[in-house]
């Protein structure tokens, strides 16, 4: 299968632009380039999707460069409802800092800044030299700019177009750049980008986006009660990703393993029939979650995110430590204990049990467990002794409601 046709296959390409942008594509020997903004100091799970895109295309022959937007950084992309909060300079460079170190090492491609060719642009040479080649009643038209004109749109961001477009040019100058490559919210900005090449220079460029990645409900992917899955394991550990992958819609998943992994059709095909005779089984979202943090953080990150995973349901936690227990139990009812107490104190008070003779049923059952010891006793004291750490304790009611508890 060529290029063009597995990107179309794993669904990877929405808008495209550029007659025989195919036929480039499956040739190879495009400079492309693909971007983020610095607006944090980690990429999250919803740009992999995009930035996957530069390994495929580099895989095929054609040449990457990736570009982290210190100058677009400084002034914000347009936001679909509103105004996008103005960051300090510092924060935009520390972020870039940051995101070129963390591009580097995932996809070992040369990173650009924006700010280095746009800084010295004058006001003026701005109006004069890209300015003039944009019609008003043209950017308008673009989708994101369209939708704010109602909540009203700032001359900073409604620029952005242009400072972007300036990008695409400056990279075909002066490295031959042909194709610009992203999201598909990012498609207004790529045509302003082909167009002012054409008009400036007479040449034809090509681009092209990806759909926006969502589940079920239409909810951007990679996103976890409102938060960002972070690429950089500091702020959103292996263990984490792997959990939420685990946790892919039936409906989607496949779909996940076409984008997020470099499985072959064959593979995701074998994988996608053995899961849907045993769907029990969760073989694709396991397969996903391997594959995506293995990408990440490597084997050995993933193999501790698997024995994490596995503990939820086994309740064998003394090999991990307390911060490690703290993640995978993070959604459980917590509390603190003050002092060693009786086991059916202990229960009572920490609300595991709602009354004293509850709590004698539970242990008389060999329904408690804490950190991985049965409690049968009745005349069972708890203490630091048995605590992970000195502190803390995984209390197990039944086969799997969960408590964590810590001595202070």
């Amino acid at each position: 299968m060529k290029l063009y046709d597995e990107l179309k296959w794993r669904g990877l390409i929405k808008d495209e632009a550029g007659k025989d942008l195919e036929e480039k594509l499956n040739a190879g020997g495009l400079t492309f380039y693909i971007g983020t903004d610095p607006t944090a100091d980690s990429l999250h799970l919803g740009h992999l999707s995009s930035f996957l895109i530069s390994k495929r295309l580099e895989k095929a022959g054609h040449h990457p460069i990736l570009l982290v937007g210190g100058a677009t950084g400084r002034i914000g992309d347009p936001r679909p409802t509103e105004e996008r909060p103005m960051q300090p300079v510092e924060v935009i460079e520390h972020n870039f800092k940051c995101l070129k170190k963390q591009v580097e090492d995932l996809f070992g491609f040369e990173v650009v800044d924006n700010y280095e060719w746009s800084k010295n642009i004058n006001f003026i040479d701005f109006l004069r030299d890209y300015g003039k080649y944009f019609n008003v009643n043209y950017m308008l038209d673009k989708d994101i700019i369209r939708r704010r004109l109602e909540s009203g749109i700032t001359y900073t961001e409604f620029s952005y177009m242009i400072m972007q477009a300036l990008d695409f040019l400056h990279l075909h100058e002066t490295r031959n750049c042909m194709l610009e490559c992203a999201g598909s919210d990012q498609w207004g900005n790529i045509t302003a980008g082909i167009d002012l090449i054409r008009k400036k220079t007479g040449d034809e460029v090509y681009g092209f986006t990806m759909p926006l990645v969502t589940d079920k409900n239409g909810k951007k992917f990679g996103k976890s009660e409102g938060n960002a899955l972070w690429l950089d394991k500091n702020k959103t550990s292996s263990y984490e990703i792997y959990q939420y992958l685990l946790n892919s819609d039936d409906e989607k998943v496949i779909d996940y393993l076409k984008i997020y992994t470099f499985l072959t059709k064959e593979e995701i095909e074998d994988i996608e029939k053995k899961w849907q005779e045993h769907p029990e089984t969760r073989l694709a979202q396991k397969i996903l979650a391997k594959e995506v943090v293995t990408f990440l953080h490597g084997k050995e990150e993933t193999a501790k995110a698997i024995e994490m995973s596995e503990a939820l349901f086994s309740g064998k936690v003394k090999n991990f430590t307390k911060e490690e227990i703290n993640i995978i139990f993070k959604d459980m009812p917590k509390f603190e204990n003050e002092e060693e107490q009786n086991i059916v104190d202990f229960l009572v008070n920490n609300k595991i049990a709602s009354s004293k003779r509850e709590a004698r049923e539970f242990v008389q059952a060999g329904s408690i467990t804490i950190n991985e010891e049965k409690i049968t006793s009745l005349d069972k004291i708890i203490t630091k002794d048995i605590a992970i750490d000195g502190e803390v304790l995984v209390v197990r009611r039944g086969k799997k409601k969960y408590f964590i508890g810590k001595f202070i």
